[in-house]
């Protein structure tokens, strides 16, 4: 049988012709014999070759036509076997399409690659319209409380978010900073109820969550509810109470309900603590204890404001109460819903595995005693989700949770003896930890 790529033509020697086929690529020595049997199934010669057709399996006399005839191939399909008694490899023409595969093998690869776009679509797993609705409704109730308080947008940010994600906040930070016109603010923006209780050290536990009764009118025991029974709870002066009355606030604050003489009452929802403490007046004042103070959901400071921002206030010296002058913006149910929508924002597997090296990182550290409770890691998520929506993104990326992270984390931590003398606060050894993880590149940053 003839062989156009074998150089020297010993099959064509007999007959005096010479090939001038330039040479397939490849070695064809390499090529297998039991590709034969495929080249019975193409009768129609694609390579214009003309050479192959009268060269049978039957050692026939080559006559050389001048196109190949359909006839002349008929007769090597009785032959299936005959490709075991071949020394030359077949045509290089015929088997090409069958081991293309084997010779381009990166062919294959390259056209799974368009699948790989799918994945990072994915992380949009909330419609947009719902994330587009909850960014509009988290605008309007930061530019209503912007009014109060002006110029502090981060921590307005941050008790719209803990208000959202069903947690409490602790704002702690020197006197006349507008702690308490914060927190009114926030609570004259949304049309829910709103009780103050000022916390002084002869504060009593049933002051707070309310007490049992004997009507003598109706001749029965009655309940009467506490001002902590309301959907936003200021409580100013948080740290001037005993630690008996605080620890009153330890059940409301982690499950949402009270317990008074064997009977629980749920608190009104929304339900939101909004507490506030001196740091540098510490006498007639007791510490929370880090049971209570894990339970706050977020920790920030609101810090003086610009130069530009005072002067802004000084030419509105009139106004004496600004959080009277806001009115509510959106009702309970609008939170609920804000709520709802969050609970959809993708949190891709490596973000979660961020928050987790994080919390442990805090653990680990040998200037910190005490590290975070998983109760941080599930708060850092849900604020990283109400973060993401309010950035109008339907999935979190590490920078959402960059930005949380001391606020969230910060608190839960208890630095050691020997760090605390060297100067080291909470909010630096977060920060440090940041520096020293790295987070996954999962989406885009903002």
């Amino acid at each position: 049988m003839s062989n156009e790529n074998d150089d020297d033509a010993t099959q064509l020697g007999s007959i005096g012709h010479h090939m001038n086929k330039p040479q397939q690529p490849g070695n064809p020595q390499m090529r297998p014999a039991f590709q034969a049997p495929s080249l019975p199934t193409h009768p129609q010669k694609q390579s214009g070759d003309d050479e192959d057709t009268v060269l049978s399996a039957y050692n026939a006399t080559p006559s050389r036509p001048a196109m190949p005839t359909v006839p002349t191939t008929h007769p090597m399909k009785a032959q299936p076997a005959q490709p075991v008694q071949m020394q030359q490899p077949l045509p290089q023409s015929q088997p090409i399409p069958a081991a293309a595969p084997r010779q381009f093998p990166q062919a294959t690869t390259s056209q799974a690659k368009p699948a790989q776009p799918a994945a990072t679509s994915s992380m949009m797993s909330a419609p947009q319209a719902d994330i587009t609705e909850f960014h509009n409704q988290f605008a309007k109730l930061v530019d209503s409380v912007s009014q109060v308080v002006v110029g502090k947008e981060q921590p307005i940010r941050q008790c719209a978010t803990a208000m959202i994600v069903g947690g409490h906040i602790l704002l702690e930070d020197n006197p006349g900073t507008g702690k308490t016109q914060l927190a009114r603010g926030l609570a004259n923006s949304i049309d829910m109820s709103f009780k103050r209780i000022q916390f002084t050290p002869d504060l009593l536990p049933s002051d707070v969550v309310g007490v049992t009764y004997y009507d003598q009118k109706n001749g029965e025991f009655e309940y009467r509810e506490g001002p902590i029974f309301a959907s936003i709870v200021l409580a100013d002066e948080i740290n001037r109470a005993s630690p008996k009355t605080q620890s009153a606030l330890l059940e409301v604050m982690e499950e949402q309900k009270v317990t008074v003489d064997g009977e629980t009452h749920p608190v009104p929802q929304p339900f939101m603590v909004i507490a506030t403490q001196n740091p540098i007046e510490q006498l007639g004042t007791y510490k929370l204890p880090e049971a209570q103070m894990d339970r706050f959901l977020i920790k920030t400071t609101i810090g003086y404001p610009s130069h530009d921002v005072s002067v802004s206030i000084l030419k509105q010296v009139n106004v004496t109460d600004r959080a009277s002058t806001v009115h509510a913006v959106l009702t309970g149910n609008d939170v609920l819903r804000m709520r709802a929508i969050s609970e959809t924002v993708h949190l891709d597997d490596a973000i979660l595995e961020y928050i987790v090296r994080l919390v442990e990182a805090t653990r680990h550290n040998e200037r910190i005693q005490v590290g975070s409770s998983m109760r941080g890691a599930l708060a850092l998520t849900r604020c990283a989700r109400v973060w993401a929506a309010s950035n109008n993104r339907g999935y979190a990326v590490p920078d959402d949770v960059k930005q949380l992270a001391v606020a969230v984390l910060a608190h839960r931590i208890t630095l050691t003896a020997e760090a605390t003398f060297a100067g080291y606060t909470p909010g630096q050894m977060i920060e440090q930890i940041l520096e020293n993880v790295p987070a996954p590149t999962v989406g885009a940053t903002v």
